[in-house]
């Protein structure tokens, strides 16, 4: 299993950025796909999630700002950024998990799925 982000970088407030993860080792029937982020001194938040039917789940912080999608043909998934704030800079993880089943955890879902890690990718908005 490995996850592979790119994308990161620099970005003005109220800009928009684009990340993508591909993915391979993982059979997307039951695989939720996620996007967490982390700055030095704090947890690791949730950030969005997909799950295998293409149900999303958004952090308040990022609803109706960001935009998570997948392409299965690609084993990619996508995290579109828009209006952008200084506070969502931080490094951005995609995370996997199988056999994930999203009414288990019910509202804000997006914070469990995960499994595996991808290396990070750094956004700074200023």
């Amino acid at each position: 299993v490995q996850l592979v982000e790119s994308g990161g970088g620099s970005v003005s407030a109220e800009g928009s950025l684009t990340l993508s993860c591909v993915s391979s080792g993982y059979t997307y029937k039951s695989a939720c796909m996620s996007w967490f982020r982390q700055v030095p001194g704090k947890e690791r938040e949730g950030v969005a999630a997909i799950d295998s039917s293409g149900r999303t789940s958004y952090a308040d912080s990022v609803k109706d700002r960001f935009r998570i999608s997948k392409d299965n043909a690609k084993a990619t998934v996508t995290l579109q950024m828009s209006s952008m704030k200084v506070e969502d800079t931080a490094m951005y993880y995609c995370a996997a998990a199988e056999n994930f089943t999203p009414t288990v955890w019910g509202a804000g879902w997006h914070r469990h799925c995960f499994g595996d890690w991808g290396q990070g990718t750094q956004v700074t908005v200023s």
